[in-house]
């Protein structure tokens, strides 16, 4: 006969201060989650401009080509595979699991940043860049100064999504020995033989950030709407 639940409860977070796991593992699947979405954006913005701005001058080919090989390995290819190429392969001298995962995640979600804020340099009138090359400014100022803080402005909705996407990834850091929380909660469920509690908190955790997330989206995009009109 199992337990009753308040023994599992108590078995689950109390006992041995299991709750700790839980909290540690959380700390560093937010510390994945937030400086990979920064790696991400960097590398997305810097891939993005290369594309656009070789789609309208016919220059940096060479960088255009590096970008569209980096773009087909990251987005073709399951992430949990390439955290496990950066941990037992490229990056098999580094200690920290932490910093690789960091930089696999981080590197992954720039080839779909990239996508997304191409279209959103796309999406700005091409009058604003000539306007701004009338004004004297190069092809790449006009794209510093003009272009993209409207481009960032419009993938604003889209980079949340993304973050929302990246997080809920960050699962499987497991792989490379990284105690995030899903690894957390899968610990305390082998070394108690209980799983509602521990794999049930860790799913309701998720959703409760994925919710918060959410709901911060959707009111950025209420207030784009009014600063639009």
């Amino acid at each position: 006969m199992g337990q009753p639940f308040w023994s599992q409860f108590v078995t689950t977070f109390i006992e041995k201060g299991r709750y700790l796991m839980f909290l540690e593992g959380l700390g560093r699947t937010l510390i994945i989650a937030l400086c990979a979405v920064v790696i991400g954006v960097a590398l997305g913005i810097v891939a993005a401009v290369i594309k656009v701005y070789n789609h309208r001058t016919g220059g940096l080919k060479p960088l255009r080509a590096l970008v569209d090989i980096y773009l087909q390995i990251f987005r073709g290819t399951p992430v949990v595979v390439q955290l496990l190429i950066w941990y037992y392969i490229i990056l098999v001298n580094v200690k920290s699991g932490l910093l690789v995962a960091i930089i696999g995640f981080g590197i992954n979600s720039g080839a779909y940043v990239a996508e997304i804020f191409r279209a959103g340099i796309m999406s700005v009138d091409l009058g604003q860049s000539e306007a701004g090359r009338s004004l004297g400014l190069s092809e790449m100022q006009s794209m510093r100064y003009i272009i993209l803080p409207q481009a960032i402005k419009n993938t604003l909705p889209a980079l949340f999504n993304e973050f929302i996407s990246l997080l809920k990834e960050t699962s499987v850091a497991g792989y490379i020995t990284v105690i995030d929380l899903t690894k957390a909660g899968d610990l305390v469920r082998s070394r108690t033989m209980l799983a509602f509690f521990p794999l049930l908190s860790v799913a309701l955790v998720y959703f409760i950030l994925v919710a918060v997330l959410t709901q911060l989206q959707a009111n950025l995009e209420r207030r784009l709407r009014k600063g639009e009109r």
